[in-house]
């Protein structure tokens, strides 16, 4: 088994961080025409400076992040990557778990939303998201809290 764990994600991060995610996302961005590098950049950027993004490491390994952001009334769910070397084994549910699990405790239901098309759709509704609408770019997605 994996051992990972969060923590604050830094400046230093910023870099390799950006390169996970476009490594993960830009065929996805490409095939809705929406990928160019300094997009990708500034999108990240802003996500980045939010509060409440979490890196994601094993051992001393960044490995990918999630932001996790408590609102009034809601948890936004955003910029969960991971390094594609991770995918399918099963570390993505586990993260994800661990964080329904905080909203559950909180009582807040969780929001997302994904890129139309994209395999994360059929990831978050095996994990009790309920998709609320999608158009031709991203669907948006809920899941209430757990009584």
């Amino acid at each position: 088994m994996v051992e990972w764990r969060f923590r604050n994600a830094t400046e230093e991060d910023f870099e390799p961080l950006l390169a996970i995610r476009i490594d993960v996302m830009r065929e996805h961005l490409e095939r809705v025409f929406r990928y160019k590098p300094s997009r990708a950049r500034r999108i990240f950027r802003e996500h980045f400076a939010e509060p409440g993004l979490r890196a994601i490491t094993i051992g001393d390994e960044l490995v990918g992040c999630v932001g996790f952001r408590k609102g009034d009334g809601e948890i936004k769910l955003d910029s969960f990557y991971l390094d594609r070397r991770l995918h399918g084994g099963g570390l993505g549910s586990k993260i994800l778990k661990v964080l329904l699990a905080e909203a559950d405790a909180a009582g807040l239901p969780v929001r997302l939303e994904v890129l139309t098309g994209s395999k994360a759709d059929r990831f978050y509704l095996r994990h009790g998201f309920a998709k609320l609408k999608e158009d031709e770019i991203e669907g948006h997605y809920e899941r209430p809290p757990s009584s």
